[in-house]
């Protein structure tokens, strides 16, 4: 099959399935040696539909990058070629500052580097170096992975079903590969060589379970899957669990910031104001914030304790008939201001 042919989008089921479609960073991890460095714990997944980690490092990223600028790059970025593309833009070298903090910093751009990569054209992806990049080594297979802190469902607690009887040759199963300790009552206890019951999948990552006559939730990348949940386990099984989606805005001199926050919650619950706080300073990456809500006139009002909160939720709730909204959107919605910036109140929506 000529270049030419796989540029058609059509070409893409023709890909081999072990091809990488997307990679998240899931955590970074310290590598101690004659030099300390931390290296990226990236979850790749592949057109089969598997998952697996990799480690990198960011001179990894960069020789990468490298290598496909020398082979792809066009010579006029306005005129590009036949067999040349546009790739996405790396974040540079930092050669001062603390190496963790460099790190973290990195993971939202690396995440959109990798993301962009991967959604150039299917040509591309069959480049011998990339698959390379994206390939998990012998040593990546069998390195113990950590906390995976990204990959966490994103949630006050989980809903737990009742524990059914378990059939040990019935029963969707898994065997754990690496001993994982939970953080929180929330999550699992594993260690190697152990069976666990599957109850059903929390995530994309995350599956729910029983072992040892407990009951949780634990990383589907520390385990290998024996027998697979059936269809409806994994798809939610009639909406015994859902996300509700959480509509905020970021207030800003420069314009709005809209953003939909998928939460594993009951459209009824209600969050304190703390919860609401970390949570508004963790998606939009600012310490210094308000919180906000507007009433039925459009103004806005400043939420400042748990009965804001509730006088908010109860408020939005008198809407439902006016504004309409899908049925997994929380009736209220947040609008975050920087703390020191009073002049948003009294405006109209």
């Amino acid at each position: 099959m000529s270049l030419q042919q796989l540029r058609d989008e059509s070409d893409f089921d023709q890909l081999p399935h072990n091809i990488p479609v997307s990679a998240t960073i899931a955590d970074i991890e310290e590598k101690k040696g004659f030099i300390d460095y931390f290296r990226f714990v990236v979850e790749v997944k592949t057109k089969g539909g598997s998952k697996y980690l990799i480690y990198r490092r960011y001179r990894e990223f960069f020789n990468l990058h490298q290598v496909l600028e020398a082979r792809y790059a066009p010579e006029d970025p306005d005129r590009p070629g036949p067999n040349t593309c546009t790739l996405p833009s790396l974040p540079g070298k930092i050669y001062i500052g603390n190496k963790q903090e460099i790190a973290e910093g990195r993971i939202p751009e690396l995440n959109t580097y990798m993301k962009r990569l991967l959604g150039l054209p299917t040509w591309l992806l069959l480049d011998e170096t990339l698959r390379m990049f994206f390939y998990q080594t012998e040593q990546d297979s069998q390195h113990q992975p950590q906390a995976l802190r990204r990959l966490r469902p994103p949630t006050r607690k989980v809903k737990t079903v009742q524990q059914p009887k378990m059939d040990i040759f019935s029963s969707p199963r898994a065997e754990v590969m690496f001993d994982f300790r939970g953080n929180g009552k929330a999550e699992l206890n594993l260690k190697r060589g152990e069976v666990i019951f599957l109850l059903r999948r929390v995530n994309a990552d995350w599956l729910e379970g029983t072992v040892n006559n407990q009951t949780g939730i634990f990383p589907e990348s520390f385990v290998k899957i024996i027998k697979p949940l059936p269809e409806s386990e994994v798809e939610g099984d009639g909406g015994r669990y859902t996300y509700s989606c959480l509509r905020c805005f970021l207030l800003t001199p420069s314009g709005v910031d809209t953003r939909d926050v998928c939460v594993q919650e009951d459209l009824t619950i209600q969050p304190s104001y703390m919860e609401l706080l970390a949570r508004m300073r963790e998606v939009f990456k600012v310490d210094d914030i308000a919180l906000n809500y507007r009433d039925p006139e459009g103004d806005l009002i400043r939420i400042l304790s748990n009965e804001d909160v509730q006088l908010m939720i109860k408020e939005g709730r008198g809407q439902r008939g006016k504004v309409k909204r899908p049925v997994n959107q929380f009736p209220w919605e947040l609008h975050v201001t920087m703390a020191s910036d009073f002049s948003v109140y009294g405006s109209e929506a």
